[in-house]
């Protein structure tokens, strides 16, 4: 019968204990990979409105991540075939995640994600999906709802002024419902809507913010991308809201509050979920509930406390979800009823409007 002795069984245990230790110090020495993203801008970050919004976010993630994911930034790519040139070399370096965080990014990036099946694209405020295309956007229209209560109650003159950028669906509902939250206080104001045909170009902005308060207009409201609005009304002495980021640096006096979009808890989220595997490409659409989009940075010094009272009573209705901007009855601005008593707009009928509330005095097509 074959003996072992202790010495030999003790030489056994030491050299597995020993193994397992090196097998966990290298493992524990290996490095993952990071997760390479590129976030594709067609602005920069100085823009102080849609691009700095989002550049808080990713840095936001950024900062949560770490050496966990490593981002490269394309800065002023405009919205054409160049677009879907910068999408695919980013795709061919390797890049895991692409954002493309314009509207008119959409076709493009649905046609270079047929290409690189593996990698996740992700597109801002577009409608296209496909299996690794992504949509993802706020109810900002919410936090204009807001806006629009407390320059109801601003207003002296009734008469608001908002700065149109491009006539697509998403700018037409943040009009109407700047308008409706305006009208649910003061039934007699109107609004009057300049289009500049463009996301971000200072001297257009700054020239229907003057043609506005030429008109009457005495609180203005935007989408478009630039100060230059909250400037003008500084100069004036007249009031507006900043639009996708703070800022009153520019109108201390001026800016009522801030309409802004909390991007970042999207982009943590979306990143751990392609880390974990879990992610897909449906559509993210969240609003004032789940803290994506709000009216923020009330000025206190100008607003009084029964307006911000008022405010707080629509956000936390909108929260709860008792409160819907395009619940009817509302009149479009030909007098014809376009909701009925009780209803409220299906998310198709929001996502291809293309008509004025009652009270809006403009052009939906410039």
């Amino acid at each position: 019968m074959l003996k072992i002795s202790r010495r030999a069984i003790f030489r056994v245990a030491l050299s597995l204990l020993s193994l397992q230790f090196l097998t966990a110090s290298h493992q524990s020495l290996a490095v993952t990979p990071p997760l390479n993203i590129s976030v594709v801008y067609f602005g920069n970050p100085g823009d102080g409105g849609w691009t700095r919004s989002h550049e808080i976010g990713i840095s936001a993630a950024e900062k949560l991540y770490g050496n966990r994911i490593k981002v490269t930034r394309v800065e002023n790519v405009p919205e054409s075939a160049e677009a879907s040139r910068v999408f695919r070399n980013r795709a061919a370096q390797g890049d895991k995640v692409i954002i493309g965080t314009g509207f008119g990014y959409m076709n493009s990036m649905l046609q270079v994600a047929r290409n690189y099946p593996d990698t996740v694209f992700l597109n801002s405020a577009g409608y296209k999906t496909s299996p690794n295309l992504g949509t993802y956007n706020g109810r900002v229209y919410e936090a204009e709802y807001l806006a629009g209560i407390v320059a109801g109650y601003m207003s002296k003159s009734h008469v608001l002024g908002f700065v149109g950028s491009m006539p697509i669906p998403e700018v037409v509902r943040n009009i109407n419902a700047f308008a409706l939250g305006a009208r649910s206080v003061a039934p007699n104001t109107i609004v009057k809507v300049v289009w500049i045909n463009s996301w971000f170009d200072p001297g257009k902005e700054r020239q229907a913010a003057e043609t506005l308060i030429g008109l009457g207009a005495d609180v203005l409201s935007q989408s478009t991308d630039s100060t230059a609005m909250m400037s003008v009304a500084e100069d004036h002495k007249v009031y507006a809201f900043g639009f996708d980021a703070d800022m009153s640096k520019w109108g201390p006096h001026a800016q009522l509050g801030s309409i802004e979009y909390n991007w970042g808890m999207y982009y943590v989220k979306v990143i751990d979920e392609i880390q974990q595997g879990t992610w897909t490409s449906k559509p993210v659409y969240w609003g004032v509930k789940e803290g994506l989009v709000d009216l923020t940075h009330i000025n206190q010094a100008v607003v009084p406390d029964r307006v911000q009272q008022a405010t707080r009573n629509a956000h936390e209705a909108l929260k709860g979800g008792r409160l819907d901007p395009f619940t009817g009855p509302i009149k479009d601005d030909s007098g014809k009823v376009r909701v009925e008593q009780g209803k409220a707009l299906t998310a198709d009928a929001l996502g291809s409007m293309n008509w004025f509330v009652e009270g809006v005095q403009g052009k939906v097509s410039p």
